[in-house]
């Protein structure tokens, strides 16, 4: 028994403590003295304790014992366990195999998703990609695909901290890249660029306005991303599981190189935007970092400070004695309001300005307050944003004009002025609204508003209500010395848009910009053009109340339109189709204070083409100046031409969002001569040629030869359409400079 202790112990863990004495419940069978004899005295293994049931067999059965200690191998824990155990190891093993040969297609499969959400948003323009901006393409799939791989690679440890790291860099980037982008072309019809980046940060306060008063469908937007890019995360971690190896160490070094390699690597995001959206993205967010950084990329060109020259004293014509009182709006489409008088007897709002006017639902009080008004059917402006807007149609240059010109060029403020005329600027703007202030806080007028003298807590988008406006200058005009010059520049109907609640007929409204809800939305617009009207009706009755109003011409329209997703964008900047330039015009002149052949001209004028580079003549001929001698060289750079006068045929007319006064939000040009309009937008790659009176709509493209030799002139104007060209040709001397006023 002492020798049988002895190689129990030893059989089972040599060398280590006797183990506790076993009692089987059955007798014990002795092995025979020979075989114990026969056992060889080798040098005894270090085995770990033996489980209960081997140490049992050890001791009762030797022979099983032999026969379980030679199954056991190097495949762990299956070699005690039994064969369910080894088959589940097995497995394992199988599964590693699958995970060691998927795993690196799995890492492809953010990219993937990337480029099918692209198709989906912007499949036709993907499939002319061509040559160069294919190749461009297809290097950005590159960046994408190394950037997101390498941080779902490191996302996807077993253990460490830094996995945590990447998987926050992962989610978060992919959320903001991703949905961000959708957001914002949902909006716009493009993507977030650096252009849009650095226009958009610097009005932030007018920003975060926007994402306030639509936050819900951002959210709608960067949801999506965000649990897309938690799943993918949390299947990585089942999948791909990478090693200790020393190609998963370098994979896991490089994905923060990987990150901020995507920030500074170029791509062509002006160039018909042949990237990826997320590349898109990552290079406007890298561009934005290095102009906060002080590193400038671009040309931030907002309005300046004016310096125009001193004026000769001016002597008006003879003829008739009178003021001009000039009505502007924001963002006011055509077919928004009336520009004709309701006819007489159709349902024509009453004359005390109370709403019910079926023939002028948008604008039924203005309709009513100037019944005999004379309209212009076809006007257009030359731009569809607000600084460029002013500056023609103040001065009457074109959006080409230089820099220089735009500053330096008098304003019609400037011409009253030589000419003995009082005048007056109110406006329920917010001058900090991209250094407007600059722009118009040297004007020669005795009177001047903005929103935060009529409202210190205004809106930065909205401006002050323009209720107060209009109350503001009826407190005002009477003390103004005649003859005047006077301008009432509306702006609640600029996004996010005021709107009257219990004062709405257009219904069903909405603020939400989804584009399930875009009829809505428009309502939404359509009921804050219906509370403007109001205000504007009720400036216009007391003009002609008063003792000055039998002297005084009225001349209206709006600085630009505004886009429904008509041609996919929506609000301005966007592009120069009709939905964003077409605008009401009209001029409401009591008897005598215009002459026949004025008359004539301005009847004559009702059905043509006209634009706002008629506005500043016409306006000079108002004040008795358009053929004033000392102004013969500033006469030679205006365009346009009075529209009191016969019409001189149409002339090519340069219509564009990216000026010297300025910069590109979105690249969007083109020009127009009578009813031919030539036009192209970001990603087009050739010019779209439309005739807007037979297509009002704008969806018949004629192609380039239909518009006879605006291609020719607007390429030597622009160097080509938006899309093939990164800085236009009249602008090539600012960007050299990038200017910060």
């Amino acid at each position: 028994m002492a020798r049988l202790g002895r190689l129990s112990k030893g059989f089972l863990r040599p060398g280590g403590p006797l183990p506790r004495p076993i009692r089987p419940a059955g007798p014990v069978i002795a092995p025979s003295p020979t075989r114990l004899r026969n056992v060889p005295d080798t040098p005894r293994p270090r085995y770990t304790r033996a489980p209960p049931v081997l140490r049992f067999k050890a001791l009762n059965d030797p022979r099983a014992a032999d026969a379980d200690a030679g199954s056991r191998s190097s495949r762990g824990l299956a070699r005690d366990l039994g064969p369910d155990r080894a088959a589940a190891c097995a497995r394992l093993r199988a599964l590693a195999r699958v995970r060691r040969r998927y795993g690196r297609l799995f890492l492809a499969l953010p990219l993937l998703l990337v480029v099918l959400a692209d198709l989906r948003i912007r499949g036709d323009r993907l499939l002319d990609l061509s040559g160069k901006h294919a190749a461009s393409y297809l290097g950005a799939m590159v960046e994408s695909a190394a950037l997101w791989g390498l941080l779902l690679f490191a996302a996807s440890s077993r253990r460490g901290a830094s996995r945590w790291i990447a998987a926050l860099l992962f989610v978060t980037l992919a959320t903001l890249s991703l949905g961000g982008q959708l957001y914002f072309h949902r909006q716009y019809a493009t993507y977030l660029n650096l252009d849009a980046t650095l226009f958009g940060t610097s009005l932030s306060s007018s920003l975060f306005g926007q994402l306030r008063a639509d936050g819900e469908n951002f959210l709608h937007s960067v949801l999506p991303p965000l649990v897309l890019a938690v799943a993918l995360v949390w299947l990585g971690r089942r999948i791909v599981r990478p090693g200790r190896t020393a190609g998963a160490r370098a994979a896991r070094l490089a994905a923060p190189a990987a990150v901020v390699a995507a920030f500074v690597l170029p791509c062509s995001y002006r160039t018909v935007q042949a990237s990826t959206p997320d590349v898109i993205y990552f290079h406007a967010i890298g561009g934005l970092l290095k102009e906060l950084a002080g590193v400038q990329t671009t040309a931030q060109v907002r309005p300046g400070l004016r310096t125009p020259p001193a004026l000769p004293r001016l002597i008006p014509e003879p003829g008739p004695r009178r003021n001009v009182l000039f009505i502007l709006t924001e963002s006011v489409r055509a077919d928004a309001t009336c520009s004709a008088p309701a006819p007489a007897g159709d349902g024509a709002a009453p004359a005390d300005g109370g709403a019910g006017s079926a023939a002028c639902p948008g604008t039924p009080r203005i309709d009513a307050a100037a019944p005999g008004r004379l309209p212009l059917l076809q006007m257009r402006s030359n731009a569809s944003t607000t600084a460029i807007g002013l500056a023609v149609l103040w001065s009457g240059l074109q959006p080409i004009a230089t820099r220089e010109e735009l500053h330096t060029a008098p304003l019609v403020f400037d011409y009253a002025d030589a000419a003995g005329f009082d005048s007056a600027y109110w406006t329920s703007h917010h001058m900090m609204f991209a250094n407007s202030r600059l722009y118009v806080q040297d004007l020669p007028v005795s009177h001047q508003c903005g929103a935060t003298e009529l409202d210190p807590l205004a809106d930065i988008d909205l401006g002050a209500d323009d209720r107060l406006l209009s109350a503001h200058a009826r407190s005002e005009l009477l003390s103004l010395r005649e003859p005047f010059l006077a301008v009432a520049h509306f702006g609640n109907t600029h996004v996010p848009y005021l709107v009257d609640p219990e004062d709405a007929p257009f219904q069903p409204a909405l603020e939400s910009k989804a584009p399930d809800d875009n009829e809505a939305y428009r309502n939404f617009y359509r009921n804050a053009v219906y509370r403007q009207d109001a205000a504007i009706a009720e400036l216009i009755r007391f003009v002609r109340s008063s003792p000055v109003g039998e002297r005084t011409v009225i001349v209206f329209t709006s600085d630009h339109g505004e886009a429904f997703r008509e041609h996919g964008q929506l609000g301005h900047t966007g592009s120069i189709l009709e939905e964003e330039i077409r605008v009401p015009g009209w001029i409401d002149a009591p008897p005598g204070t215009l002459t026949a052949a004025e008359e004539a001209g301005l009847r004559a004028a009702r059905d043509e083409p006209v634009v706002h580079t008629d506005v500043a003549p016409t306006l000079l001929d108002l004040m008795g100046l358009w053929e004033e001698p000392a102004l013969a060289a500033y006469r030679a750079e205006m365009v346009g031409r009075s529209l009191l006068r016969p019409s001189p045929g149409p002339a090519a007319l340069a219509l564009t969002n990216c000026t010297g006064i300025w910069g590109c939000a979105f690249k969007n040009w083109g020009m127009m001569r009578g009813h031919m309009k030539l036009e192209s937008r970001a990603w087009d790659t050739a010019w779209h040629c439309y005739d807007v009176l037979a297509d009002p709509r704008e969806q018949r493209d004629l192609g380039p030869a239909a518009c006879g030799d605006l291609p020719r002139l607007a390429d030597a104007i622009y160097g080509g359409p938006a899309g093939s060209v990164d800085v236009p040709v009249h602008l090539r001397d600012l960007a050299a400079g990038p200017r910060r006023d």
